[in-house]
């Protein structure tokens, strides 16, 4: 049975997670709760939870100087956060989890399933967080490093070293400058959630593209790529590619 703290400096926030936990979560047996970053570090120590849900947005110290408060830590974070979209694009580019206020059960049930089927182990599971506070004080977020777990461990890299995402059954394979190539344990879908507004563009039920990377779109069918790489475009796809590319200097 796991163990939980709900670190939130609003009570009613607190209350209604517990209250969320209690009734949804039976894998979870024992839930404290900390209004305060100075409380949550002592909670921490002195209960040891295996999951910290975590507010992002808190006065005086917030959810990251707690995390930076710590050298070392076994648990996995679950960030809270009601409308910090900039904090939930560089959760999202390194591959953790959160949740939006108000909390749907059915959401937290979804993250305590993703802990209980995680596998990283500890340093692996910390350098996502490094990552994560990396993304969070990068000046734009197009300098963000996208979290890429692979089975041979996780990989970061910015958007710029991807060339392009193909489909592979529930995986994805990451194509990058080198040439390099990675296989995602995560699905298209749901990289595509996360790179289209960072100049990718969904062209194939199989296939992302980064837009800085095509040569030509060669009239019917296909785009070609500078490392001449051809990708099938599909045909409700088209109208996307061209409105895309117009104004971009191709061959």
């Amino acid at each position: 049975m796991l163990k939980a703290l709900i670190v939130d400096d609003e009570p009613k926030a607190r209350e209604i997670l517990h209250f969320h936990i209690q009734h949804f979560i039976p894998e979870i047996s024992r839930v404290e709760m900390a209004g305060s970053v100075p409380e949550a570090l002592q909670l921490i120590h002195t209960f040891q939870p295996d999951i910290l849900f975590l507010d992002i947005v808190m006065p005086q110290q917030d959810g990251f100087d707690l995390l930076n408060a710590l050298e070392d830590w076994d648990f996995d974070v679950i960030f809270t956060t009601a409308h910090d979209q900039y904090a939930i694009k560089a959760i999202r580019f390194s591959a953790l989890d959160y949740l939006l206020k108000p909390v749907d059960p059915d959401e937290l049930q979804a993250a305590v399933s993703r802990h209980l089927e995680k596998k990283e182990e500890r340093p692996q599971r910390q350098e996502l967080y490094r990552n994560f506070v990396s993304n969070l004080h990068a000046p734009r977020d197009n300098e963000f490093k996208l979290a890429i777990p692979t089975a041979d461990g996780t990989y970061f890299f910015q958007t710029k070293e991807i060339i392009r995402c193909q489909a592979d059954r529930n995986y994805t394979v990451f194509h990058l400058t080198g040439p390099r190539r990675f296989v995602a344990s995560r699905t298209l879908g749901e990289y595509d959630e996360i790179l289209n507004e960072h100049g990718f563009l969904r062209v194939h039920k199989s296939h992302l593209v980064n837009l800085d990377f095509i040569d030509n779109f060669m009239g019917k069918d296909y785009i070609r790529l500078y490392d001449k790489t051809e990708i099938e475009v599909a045909r409700r796809r088209k109208d996307d590619v061209k409105s895309a590319l117009q104004g971009r200097n191709l061959n």
